[in-house]
């Protein structure tokens, strides 16, 4: 059986001492609240291998986080009994060691101790302790020399060890385990002991791969065994043949597609970007505050992960990364536009774990190919990956349509070979001030796109004396791939081992690509440049009194404690007073001062600037600021008057901001929102002569109904181009326009209107916008294309159409109407 270290306490401590001069830790899960101890239970910790050294770095930092300690007695009332602690391994072998499984002497006592007292427990806590977080590479040469389980020399490969990675060593703590709960479940004490050991190992072996990622191949060896698949040779002789060239040159194409491609990941590469973005981010951020991240622990375990997150910035790739390697888990793969591969820039994102992509696959079907099997070599060794499913950053803050190119490879990779299951975790990156906020800006007003440069890093640090508030990860509610399509398609099990193109993928791919997207924006943060953004600019003039500034934003914060948008969102935790002077800082809002007091208002440029932050938002406001609308511009309104309204909206509000509720749900919601309305004072509620309750503005005098009218004006633009289109398609009549025609006329109208209403907002005509809300109309049957490609309607267009007479000011209305009929008259 296997022992536990006893040697001479005093000489261990001196030891222990004299290795924390070198050796320097981060500890994950150390208290006592953490690991759920119970006090009046004995504790027993587990190694997964018999290593002094580890044992040194346990006691140390059980002393440091005030934990029993396993070179105690694990009997505090006996001074003989076995000190706290045993190991499931042994190194056995004179040159070549193996770790060798054996019982351990103590828990065989402990076991049986158990199994005789009812009465009894012992609560086990396995931790796990790696020197150094670089991933082993396969057919490696220094694997030899000093992996875990063939080795040369256990003291030497552990002093190797120490001395190299001792200043990274990791140490996580694990909940407990009950070895009472075990021996109730069998009266067999041998099986007993096996099962223990089996939970044990397994449970070490995850967490290693959560934490530092499977084993790598080098990057000459990844390779060759892309080139060598059938796949990829079955598509070189087709490129061949296609061609018209030799075997030989078609391969060596494809290799140059795989070289390409793939990334060079590299530790020592890592931790040189662990040291400059460290300062990069103190530098550039007053702080990266991180959510939700234990839900990605616990699935890193059992789960090859495919993160998506939304796109902001640039940063976005670094960040990430960044985070995931700080909470101790392996950087993912990241997929990057071909765009960044340059020199310098290039190779240092490779050497992180970048793997580079082209736009378009299309007329190309050997790189494609190529990518294919990249993407499945990745998902089928356990790498964790990310890309975006955007396809690019977002100009407008909103969370754009998603483009579901990688989600089908993935899906199809999936389909080759689930043995292990994959799961999608939405990310929500956030910042309160964007680097690129200037060239976006100038994108939208119709200039081109700068391409990017090796010199961009010297103008990233001559911004780095402005400040840019924080930046902001949330982790969402991660979506298990087997499952979705189990819903989804039930029949795709039958597809393993095929590399066929199922009839259902295109839909199943489309619904996950808009399940990622809502899930993204459920994991929002709602922090203080959003709220002010979201503010001002439902204002005329971009501006209010500081003292109704507050009451606004106080009444946003009640609004949302009360009902969150959903379980993963965060809401910043200042008060109204320091949100405005925290936003004043990053000098977004100006303040002028008057006799009647302060006055916080937003120049031109920067209220442009402030739609992006409100956009990523503007999700949160829709249903409550759609109801709002309705208060302003009727007295009076029945709750099923209400409901209908929004049942008949909804689905085109859904599509355009990816909330998150079905259609079926949208009743409840609807009902929340307005007990949470009235409860705030915003609307009151009475009942008719049947019994049937209805809903009253305030009076328009009061304080209510300013803070209802400025709410109700976050979506007042959405609905304007929702009725835009409608009244254009009218104005034309079925089946005498095409589609891209009435996108034209679209965007020429909301530009008019802008100029005309004094909307500084070019993401107001943004062509997609209207592109996608024509696009919903067909999916929900409002539309259908013609033959000669011509839009074609009935009345119940109509019905949409009337919603606007309920929802629209009369001045907006005849404005639109007006523009409509001048500018079809024109043409």
């Amino acid at each position: 059986m296997l022992k536990a270290i006893t040697l001479n306490r005093f000489f261990f401590h001196s030891l222990r001492k004299l290795m924390f001069s070198w050796v320097k830790t981060s500890v994950k899960n150390n208290s006592a609240e953490e690991l759920n101890i119970q006090s009046d239970k004995p504790v027993c910790y587990v190694i997964r291998n018999r290593s002094l050294s580890d044992l040194m770095v346990l006691e140390r930092e059980c002393i440091k986080a005030g934990l029993p300690r396993p070179y105690k007695p694990i009997d505090a009332t006996d001074p003989h009994s076995s000190n706290a602690h045993f190991f499931l391994s042994q190194d056995r072998g004179l040159i070549l060691q193996r770790a060798r499984s054996e019982t351990p002497e103590l828990l065989d006592k402990l076991l049986t101790k158990v199994e005789q007292n009812p009465e009894e427990d012992v609560q086990i806590i396995p931790v796990t302790i790696l020197w150094g977080r670089s991933p082993d590479k396969e057919q490696s040469a220094m694997k030899l020399l000093f992996d875990w389980n063939l080795s040369l020399g256990g003291r030497f490969r552990k002093f190797m060890a120490t001395l190299l990675h001792g200043r990274e060593t990791m140490v996580h703590f694990n909940p407990v385990m009950s070895l009472r709960e075990i021996a109730d479940n069998s009266d067999d004490h041998a099986r007993n002991v096996r099962k223990v050991g089996r939970i044990l190992r397994v449970h070490f072996r995850q967490q290693k791969t959560s934490v530092i990622g499977p084993d790598l191949s080098h990057r000459r060896t990844l390779v060759d065994g892309l080139i060598h698949s059938p796949k990829i040779q079955k598509a070189i002789a087709a490129e061949a043949a296609a061609q018209e060239v030799t075997l030989i040159e078609a391969e060596a194409k494809a290799r140059t597609y795989a070289n390409e491609i793939a990334s060079d990941y590299s530790i020592s590469a890592l931790r040189f970007l662990d040291i400059v973005l460290t300062w990069f981010w103190n530098k550039l951020y007053s702080g990266v505050k991180v959510n939700n991240i234990d839900i990605v622990k616990d699935i890193s375990q059992t789960h090859t992960i495919v993160y998506a997150p939304c796109h902001r910035s640039h940063i976005d790739y670094l960040l990430l990364s960044y985070v995931l390697y700080y909470e101790g888990l392996p950087p993912p793969h990241v997929a990057a536009g071909i765009n960044l591969n340059m020199p310098v820039i290039g190779t240092i994102l490779r050497k992180a774990g970048a793997f580079f992509m082209r736009r378009t696959f299309r007329g190309n079907p050997l790189y494609s190919a190529v990518f294919h099997e990249y993407m499945f070599t990745l998902t089928s060794k356990g790498f964790a990956t990310e890309y975006y499913i955007e396809g690019g950053r977002s100009r407008t803050g909103r969370t754009l349509q998603p483009k579901t190119g990688m989600l089908s490879i993935t899906l199809r990779s999936f389909l080759r070979d689930h043995r292990r299951p994959v799961a999608f975790v939405p990310v929500y990156v956030g910042y309160e001030k964007l680097m690129e906020m200037a060239s976006y800006v100038g994108e939208l007003r119709g200039k081109n796109k700068a391409k990017e440069s090796p010199l961009d890093i010297f103008r990233t640090l001559a911004e780095l004396k402005k400040e840019f508030g924080k930046a902001w990860l949330t982790f969402g509610e991660p979506i298990d791939l087997g499952t979705m399509l189990d819903n989804e398609a039930p029949q795709w099990r039958d597809m393993y081992h095929t590399d066929s193109k199922p009839d259902w993928l295109k839909k199943t791919t489309n619904k996950l690509g808009e399940k990622i997207a809502s899930s993204i924006n459920a994991a929002v943060v709602l922090n203080p440049v959003n709220m002010v953004a979201v503010t001002l600019l439902s204002t005329p003039r971009h501006a209010l009194g500081e003292e109704e500034l507050i009451l606004q934003l106080s009444c946003y914060l009640s609004l949302f404690e009360r009902l969150p948008y959903s379980d993963n969102t965060v809401i910043t935790s200042m008060d109204s007073r320091s949100m405005i002077h925290y936003v004043e800082n990053l000098e977004l809002i100006n303040r002028q001062t008057d006799a009647l007091g302060d006055v916080i208002s937003m120049t031109e440029d920067t209220a442009v600037a402030m739609t992006y932050y409100r956009n990523n938002v503007l999700h949160m406001f829709a249903i409550p600021s759609l109801i709002s609308c309705l208060f302003v511009n009727n007295n009076r309104i029945s709750r099923k008057e209400i409901e209908r309204v929004c049942y008949v909206l909804y689905p085109y509000l859904k599509a355009e901001l990816f909330l998150q509720w079905e259609l079926s749900e949208i009743r409840g919601v609807i009902a929340q929102w307005l007990d949470n309305m009235v409860e705030e004072g915003l609307i009151s509620i009475g009942n008719d002569d049947n019994d049937e309750p209805y809903y009253c503005q305030p009076d328009p005098a009061t304080a209510e109904y300013i803070r209802l009218s400025v709410l109700s004006r976050s979506i007042v633009q959405t609905l304007e181009r929702f009725y835009m289109v409608i009244s254009l398609l009218m104005r034309n009549g079925s089946g005498n326009i095409e589609r891209e025609a009435l996108e034209n006329q679209g965007r020429v109208l909301a530009q008019r209107l802008s100029i005309i209403h004094g909307l500084n907002a070019p993401e107001f005509f943004d062509k997609s916008l209207f592109r996608n809300f024509i696009e919903q109309l067909k999916t929900n049957g409002i539309l259908e294309i013609s033959l000669t490609n011509k839009l074609v309607f009935g009345d119940e267009i109509q019905q949409v159409a009337e919603q606007a007479h309920l929802l629209l000011t009369t001045e907006i209305r005849h404005s639109i109407h007006q523009t409509t009929s001048n500018g079809i008259e024109q043409d």
